[in-house]
């Protein structure tokens, strides 16, 4: 079988009562997680425009999360998408580098939304099945990133999600996914730039997946080996790559486990030295008139995503990928939240200023995709150093966050995107979701009556 072949069997035989209780578990907290953060991307920067655009000649009743306004499922599916992660605050898969809800959330709110009603038991073998396909691809990388995996690999999961809720064939999911092949997309450049091309390139990956599924669906024939093919996915993006040991433990090990909740809206390879410094602060008493300079020594994957030097005039998504600026920020505020991006935010000088005398380098560890283990060196004033050593990011599966923690990022997005809904009641809805009837009533939610 051919790797399409064995994702579009998984995707399709996947049936939620037979999930272990830890994966559906799980999958309920960060889908809320996911949705949440969805809802605060109403107020994600360029997400005005990106609404205006994708509305633009477009009519449909796919919702879009925290809006009243309906649109045709591909452009719901692109608007989805990009609020979910233009703030940078969707969960991630730290091995696999990648963000697998987003794209795949995306698509399978539009597709639910607006069609035929769909049971809450195959949304959530939908979500898992979707989220494991992604993840394979990312695990299944043997060297550095060079595309955005979030949109490369997303797009894949995203395909896999809207077959499964569809009931395609067999046939007509592999078709899928080799259109899926033919519309992926996703350069690093708009990271090394600070533009939001990453959050455009997620929404496009929900926006073709849904795509690829009407094309396959109309019987238009795509390429068979779309994965492991000669030009396949992974020849075509990842330079090293060894996928048949992940295909092996497919159905075994379900990759929604091995998630991490972002506590910060921000790139994840900075919530390490965010977190280090609250506890420098926390732990040691120490404020930022006590320190002269710090440095974050972290793997070399740290460096590249978030170790750029701040300065005036940052973008926005420049911003959220600048440790400096970050662990600046924190050290005057206690953190790095929502509010931690906004025009007067980034100009204000003595967080400027701090920034300048905060430095990332790189250690020793040879481990290409590893966000851990990192230490902040802090030299006070008087000369001594105080070390932070950090072990594993806040959020993730050996940090995790407790039940309060999570639910107050629910309540913090929900705010921000100027929703009338209580984090309670949406998260209740999501802990039964599975016993749903018609899933858009989830969705539905989500948005202010018109």
């Amino acid at each position: 079988m051919t790797a399409s072949e064995q994702f579009a069997s998984h995707a399709l035989s996947l049936l939620w009562r037979d999930l272990p209780g830890a994966v559906r578990a799980a999958t309920k907290i960060f889908l809320l997680d996911t949705l949440a953060a969805g809802v605060a991307g109403v107020h994600a920067t360029y997400a005005k425009e990106v609404m205006a655009t994708e509305a633009a000649g477009s009519t449909g009743s796919a919702r879009v999360l925290g809006r009243a306004q309906t649109l045709a499922p591909r452009a719901a599916a692109f608007v989805n998408a990009y609020q979910i992660h233009a703030q940078e605050f969707d969960c991630v898969h730290e091995p696999a580098v990648l963000h697998p809800f987003s794209a795949v959330t995306g698509a399978l709110a539009a597709e639910c939304s607006a069609g035929p009603p769909v049971q809450g038991e195959v949304f959530g073998a939908a979500l898992v099945a979707g989220v494991d396909i992604a993840v394979s691809l990312g695990l299944a990388a043997r060297s550095p990133l060079k595309f955005f995996r979030p949109a490369t690999a997303g797009i894949f999961g995203a395909t896999a999600s809207v077959a499964r809720v569809r009931g395609l064939s067999q046939a007509q999911t592999v078709a899928a996914f080799g259109h899926a092949l033919a519309f992926v997309s996703g350069t690093m450049q708009a990271h090394l730039e600070g533009t939001p091309g990453l959050a455009l390139q997620v929404g496009a990956a929900a926006r073709n997946a849904i795509a690829a599924a009407d094309l396959a669906q109309a019987g238009v024939p795509g390429a068979a080996a779309a994965i492991d093919g000669t030009f396949g996915y992974l020849s075509l993006f990842e330079t090293l790559h060894d996928l048949p040991p992940i295909l092996a433990e497919l159905g075994e090990n379900f990759a929604v486990t091995g998630l991490s909740i972002k506590p910060f809206p921000t790139g994840r390879a900075g919530h390490g030295g965010i977190g280090a410094v609250q506890a420098l602060m926390r732990d040691h008493g120490l404020t930022a008139a006590d320190i002269a300079h710090m440095r974050y020594e972290a793997p070399s994957l740290i460096a590249r995503l978030v170790g750029r030097p701040s300065h005036a005039g940052m973008r926005v998504a420049y911003a959220r990928l600048c440790l400096p600026y970050l662990a600046a920020r924190t050290l005057y505020y206690g953190t790095a939240g929502l509010d931690a991006f906004s025009p007067d935010a980034l100009a204000e000088a003595r967080v400027l200023e701090r920034a300048s005398r905060i430095t990332v380098t790189v250690d020793d560890n040879p481990d290409v995709a590893a966000f851990t283990p990192a230490c902040l060196h802090a030299t006070l004033h008087d000369g001594r150093v105080v070390q932070v050593h950090v072990p594993a990011l806040p959020g993730s599966p050996a940090a995790p966050l407790d039940a309060e923690a999570r639910l107050a990022k629910i309540r913090a997005c929900l705010a921000f995107g100027g929703v009338p809904l209580a984090a309670e009641t949406l998260a209740a809805k999501v802990e039964v979701f599975d016993h749903l009837h018609d899933i858009g009533e989830l969705i539905a939610l989500t948005c202010p009556a018109a």
